[in-house]
């Protein structure tokens, strides 16, 4: 003990302090390592039983081997014991009769009770096999009442039911409508036109101040090059009926519901008049930098000056 004390003192340095903490984390560990081998050696005693006991297990285990179906008949024995006493065996639909009726056929109150409950909730019983599958029913059992079973027949009859007679459908006949000054239903009386469209075409033509050709319709939501060829033939254009914009006037709000201009250009547009004077005609919208001849030529159907 003593050359290894003068080992470590001379290699690491230790103190005497240190040295005996060293010793005591040594015993430490040594005591941590051998404590799981006392603990199972002296601590845990094993279970034991007693002889009784041994012998009782094995005579279940006898028993088992010898008789496989030694539970099966314990079952019909109990059954046997708890059935009431069969008064006459008599042709019975087991997806009709109730509990009394299981007793007379030999069965006990609980017995007849499980088959009531698993019809109650929703079973039924097809074909004479199926009784067999009740744990209830014993194979003994199910063959003395099967040649009593007698199962109606289960197939849902289909009630033919009775439905209003639908309106024939009216053929919507050619007409030409005025889409500046129609409403909705009238809208509606274009073939091609249903409740829908009717409420989008009048919905953008208001916001437009109506249509001044007919190529605009494909602007409307939903209506593509197909419904357009379909009732391009069936509509009238009357530009009179165009609300007009006096862009001498008009403010912001006057203009800000035109699906062709933008807050920018409308902003542009009353700065440069603020600025400049009136519009005398269309040529003067051209002096707006932000104006391209594109949208002039879209609204110009829509200004007066």
């Amino acid at each position: 003990m003593l050359s290894m004390k003068k080992w470590l003192n001379n290699y690491f340095g230790f103190t005497k302090r240190e040295y005996n903490a060293l010793l005591a984390l040594m015993a430490i560990l040594l005591i941590i390592s051998v404590l799981p081998y006392y603990y199972t050696t002296f601590w845990i005693k094993p279970t034991l039983i007693s002889g009784e006991e041994h012998v009782a297990i094995q005579k279940l285990i006898l028993v088992n081997q010898q008789e496989p179906n030694y539970y099966a008949k314990m079952r019909n024995q109990v059954e046997d014991s708890e059935a009431t006493p069969t008064t006459a065996l008599f042709k019975f639909d087991p997806n009709v009769i109730d509990v009394e009726e299981w007793q007379k056929l030999g069965l006990s109150v609980k017995q007849a009770q499980s088959i009531v409950n698993y019809r109650n909730k929703g079973g039924k019983f097809y074909k004479p096999e199926d009784l067999k599958k009740m744990y209830t029913i014993s194979p003994k059992k199910f063959e003395q009442l099967a040649p009593y079973i007698n199962i109606q027949n289960t197939t849902t009859k289909y009630v033919k039911q009775e439905y209003a007679k639908q309106a024939p459908y009216v053929k919507k006949e050619l007409v030409i409508v005025e889409i500046n000054s129609a409403d909705t239903l009238q809208l509606d009386e274009i073939k091609g036109v249903g409740a829908a469209f009717a409420r989008r075409i009048a919905k953008y033509r208001d916001r437009l101040g109506g249509f001044y050709k007919k190529e605009q319709l494909l602007e409307v939501f939903g209506l593509d090059s197909i419904k357009f060829n379909e009732i391009k033939d069936q509509i009238k254009i009357d530009v009179s009926n165009l609300k007009k914009i006096n862009i001498n006037t008009a403010e912001f709000d006057d203009l800000k519901n035109h699906p062709y201009l933008k807050y920018k250009q409308i902003n542009a547009i009353i700065q440069y008049r603020k600025q400049h004077g009136k519009y005398n005609d269309i040529a003067d919208l051209k002096k707006v930098a932000i104006l391209t001849p594109q949208i002039i030529q879209t609204i110009a159907p829509y200004l007066i000056f």
